[in-house]
């Protein structure tokens, strides 16, 4: 995230500060359309929807390991969405309407040196959740025998406090790099509230080696290159799975559904990241050059309120448990959804997949299928009971405890923050 802000005012009036001085009027309609019309509307979507996931996921029928990681994320993009709101929707409406000039020169300026680094924080925490969650569900699918030991909820709580903790050790910085200065007219009395860099602080070694390569680093190279691998993975195991669905028992195929749900997660991530990626790419090697690309860089911070805004419709969409405790709990007694079971609270996956006939299969401790003997229900003359033939054995995806349902944002800091009128906050 990026945000540029100076701190000295215009001397005509109205009062105002320098980044609002000197801004074309089609400067300001696309910020306004961009930042506080698209950006809001999205937000206050977004904001709706994962309070939604986090009471679906948070639902006794839900516990799971993926599920406590979900629950994590739908937090941290919560976050960032109100952030968003507050450092770009709301500030791009005084510029072009005139209205709510108290929120940007006395509110928004207050709020900046503490919104930003949380932002930051909250975007940091959603990608590293991310790459959890793709690493939790290779091991489900890939190493299916470990994932019973490795994939558990108490492990997953651990997962999301350690991440927390990196993404607040990491961006610790920025909370020291930005100063609010009073601004005031002697002849008119008004003061107004501008934010600025704090230059002793930001230095420029400061802003090269942890502004713009850590940030590449940390942000970009590592996850996504991480994610990149690990999907490949998976990727490759759900389509071999799929030349085999037929076979597959129930539980193995909502654990196949389970990995192709998160890969659309992944998916969606990728495609709302890729122009950050670009416009921190530009920064970091075309330097000044990068001033011309603002429009991107709006259009960038758009993008990554969208990734964290969309993950409740991938979970009804591509979640068949998401969605039906979504549906017990807000339709109870009005919809019934075709093909769905009633009570969302007896949906656990046990142990027993079935093979097609009325007999049951069961993990042995040497890691085979067997079968049941198989009674014949009716006894008679000429009648005899039949030897049990071996029952086919699909190892993908193998049943991992509780997992079986449905659920599972950046941003490239500029080298100087500009935090007020047409300033260029980059996440």
């Amino acid at each position: 995230m990026v945000a540029r802000a100076t701190g000295v005012m215009n001397s005509s009036a109205p009062l105002e500060c320098d980044t609002d001085v000197d801004i074309s009027a089609s400067d300001k309609l696309f910020r306004f359309v961009v930042h506080g019309v698209l950006l809001n509307a999205i937000g206050a979507g977004g904001l709706l929807g994962n309070g939604l996931s986090v009471l679906v996921l948070s639902r006794p029928q839900m516990r799971s390991s993926i599920n406590c990681l979900l629950v994590g994320l739908a937090a941290c993009d919560t976050v960032l969405i109100f952030t968003s709101i507050m450092l770009f929707g709301l500030t791009a409406i005084y510029p072009y309407t005139g209205a709510m000039r108290y929120y940007y020169y006395h509110v928004s300026p207050h709020l900046t040196p503490y919104a930003y680094p949380l932002a930051n924080v909250a975007q940091t925490m959603s990608v590293y959740l991310t790459l959890i969650v793709t690493i939790e569900r290779w091991v489900a699918v890939c190493h299916p025998f470990r994932a019973k030991a490795l994939c558990t909820s108490s492990r997953a709580r651990w997962y999301v406090l350690g991440t927390a903790t990196f993404a607040f050790a990491y961006n610790a910085p920025k909370f020291f790099e930005a100063e609010v200065i009073a601004e005031g007219n002697p002849e008119s009395g008004e003061v107004i509230y501008c934010v600025r860099a704090d230059m002793n602080f930001r230095t420029d070694r400061y802003v090269v080696v942890y502004i713009h390569w850590m940030y590449l680093v940390v942000m970009y190279i590592v996850p996504f290159s991480a994610l990149a691998a690990l999907n490949a993975c998976i990727v490759k195991q759900v389509r071999r799975a799929q030349a085999e669905r037929a076979r597959l028992s129930r539980v193995q195929r909502r654990e196949l559904g389970l990995a192709t749900m998160l890969l659309v997660v992944v998916l969606v991530f990728f495609l709302c990241n890729l122009l950050p990626l670009v416009t921190n790419a530009f920064e970091v090697f075309l330097g000044d050059a990068f001033e011309n690309l603002d429009p991107l860089v709006k259009t960038s911070n758009l993008l990554v309120t969208i990734n964290s805004s969309v993950n409740f419709v991938i979970y009804v969409i591509f979640g068949e448990k998401f969605k039906r405790v979504f549906l017990k709990i807000f339709c109870a007694g009005r919809i019934r959804p075709r093909g769905l079971r009633d009570s969302p609270e007896h949906t656990r996956d046990d142990s027993f997949a079935s093979c097609g006939e009325r007999m049951s299969l069961r993990l042995a401790r040497n890691g085979t299928l067997r079968r049941s003997d198989l009674r014949s229900t009716r006894t008679g003359p000429g009648r005899q009971r039949r030897a049990a033939s071996p029952a086919p054995t699909v190892y993908y995806p193998a049943p991992t405890p509780s997992t079986d349902i449905s659920i599972a944002s950046s941003e490239a800091p500029p080298s100087v923050l500009r935090w007020n009128g047409n300033s260029r906050h980059h996440f």
